[in-house]
């Protein structure tokens, strides 16, 4: 290609891109003026919306003023009737209120009217009291010098008789309610306790002081007795037991308060005697072997008698007790079986009254539970055993009955008294206890001497082994509804004044006789 080709080229090229640069810019300037336009008429549709909005506003602003404007007229209005209102009552609360005080006022006048009245009218009584008094005091002279006696002295003896007069009816009175009852209860209670008694045999007792083991000759009292006494002093110092050797023939006494250790001693001097080795090393390994033994039998009792009477869930501490109560005697009667007797005579009155035959047979079971004890530990056996109830986890119905069974507490459930009478049964049947002839004797000149201190009395007789009081009262003296009063108070003061078994009946008798000859 030619020089002057390549120019032309390069000229349109020139040209053209100018062109080009031209038509850009004009394209450019055109883009801005149309943009400047719309901005125009954007800023000019936003004025008018503007103005719009504003008179809008400015015409709900008018609105909401007007509403508001009627608004506070009208709550003005409701404000100004209610104040209107209320001053109209207050208005009459005044004319009220000066009413009631215009009434008070003549109330108060009224009042004061009456307290003059009433003020002249106490003067006028107190001026009649004074006139009654004084003729009062006239008529009392008068009366005193007719009659003799002083006021204080018809006084003292009309009160004792009204005192009299009311012992009387008191008297007739107990005396008919404690026959209506008496017929009606015990008719009752000798059918509950003849069935107990008919349905339970017991044994008879034999007295039982100390415990005697026989010798096979007289020699063994030597042997016992141990070369300077070492033999008898071990014996005694191991059991707790004191050996009494003197001239009954081919008999040793033992003697000692623990039944128990008394029977160890009596075990263990057998064993001794039939083996025939007599020194302290084996007195020792004897006595530690039958303690074992007797401690094994113990518990042996005790299982037996809970097995014999039924009881089931008791602890194994109040077992043993029971086991260690065939060992202890009262009145020559054993506990053990004084308390398996108790359980069944409670167990059979429970079935005729509709209770609870397991718990009374448990109540009358543990009732001398403390007895196990007694020797151990202060206060009354009834107490003792009810803490160790309690203690090894018996309800408190059983707790209440075995404290309760000699009144050392009040008895406040039906079961302590059954466990009461069951005890007085066991213990008052014939042959079930026995006592000395002095404690005996003793007891039924005290009940003739409590009888004979009352006054009246004439002659008294304790008979039926104790069981029973006759008292002769002089019928001149006593009459007959003081018999009622008199035979209750012997029977309170046996009561607080001595121990006894069972229960002792007063009879109280007054006859009058008149006595004539013929001649």
């Amino acid at each position: 290609m030619s020089g002057g080709t390549v120019l032309i080229l390069l000229i349109g090229l020139v040209v053209g891109a100018a062109t080009g640069v031209l038509v850009y810019r004009l394209v450019q300037q055109r883009k801005i003026q149309d943009l400047e336009d719309q901005a125009r008429d954007i800023v000019a549709s936003a004025k008018k919306e503007a103005e719009a909005i504003k008179k809008e506003a400015i015409l709900q602003a008018k609105d909401t003023l007007l509403q508001m404007k009627a608004e506070f007229e009208r709550e003005t209005r409701d404000t100004r009737r209610e104040l209107q209102i209320l001053e109209k009552r207050l208005v009459q609360k005044e004319e009220n209120l000066e009413r009631k005080a215009e009434q008070l006022e003549q109330k108060e006048k009224a009042l004061q009217a009456r307290e003059r009245e009433i003020e002249r009218s106490e003067r006028e009584i107190a001026a009649e009291r004074e006139e009654i008094r004084l003729i009062m005091e006239e008529q009392r002279r008068t009366l005193e010098r007719i009659a003799g006696m002083s006021v204080q002295e018809a006084k003292e003896m009309l009160i004792e008789s009204i005192e009299e007069e009311a012992k009387r009816d008191a008297a007739m009175l107990i005396k008919r309610i404690e026959a209506e009852a008496r017929e009606i209860a015990d008719r009752k209670a000798r059918d509950i306790i003849a069935l107990a008694i008919q349905r339970y045999a017991g044994d008879y007792v034999a007295e039982k002081t100390v415990s005697v083991v026989t010798l096979p000759n007289e020699e063994m009292k030597g042997r016992i007795i141990g070369r300077e006494g070492r033999n008898i002093r071990t014996l005694e110092a191991v059991t707790g037991v004191d050996l009494i050797i003197d001239d009954t023939p081919e008999a040793v006494i033992l003697s000692a308060f623990n039944p128990i250790r008394r029977e160890v001693a009596r075990i263990s001097l057998e064993r001794l005697i039939s083996d025939g080795r007599i020194h302290p090393a084996r007195i020792e390994e004897v006595v530690e072997k039958v303690t074992e033994e007797v401690e094994q039998a113990i518990k042996e009792a005790g299982e037996q008698a809970t097995f014999d009477v039924g009881v089931y869930g008791l602890h194994p501490e109040l077992i043993r007790l029971l086991g260690k109560l065939k060992y202890r005697t009262s009145y020559a009667q054993n506990v053990l079986n004084h308390s398996l007797e108790v359980a069944f005579i409670c167990g059979i009155m429970a079935a005729e009254l509709g209770l609870d035959q397991k718990e009374a047979k448990r109540a009358g079971l543990l009732h001398d539970i403390g007895k196990a004890v007694d020797h151990e530990v202060e206060g009354p056996h009834a107490l003792i055993g009810a803490d160790l109830a309690k203690k090894y986890g018996e309800s408190q119905t059983i707790v209440h009955a075995i404290a309760a069974h000699h009144d050392d507490v009040p008895p406040e459930s039906v079961l302590a008294v059954l466990v009461q009478a069951a005890d007085a049964l066991s213990g008052a049947r014939p042959g079930a206890r026995k006592e000395l002839l002095e404690t005996y004797v003793k007891r039924l000149e005290e009940l003739e001497r409590i009888a004979r201190e009352f006054p009246g009395v004439s002659k008294a007789y304790a008979i039926q082994a104790g069981r029973e009081l006759r008292v002769m009262v002089e019928s001149d003296v006593v009459g007959d509804a003081d018999i009622v009063l008199l035979s209750r108070d012997i029977a309170k003061r046996i009561e607080a004044e001595m121990t006894y078994p069972g229960q002792i009946k007063v009879t109280v008798i007054r006859e009058s006789r008149a006595i004539e000859y013929a001649k």
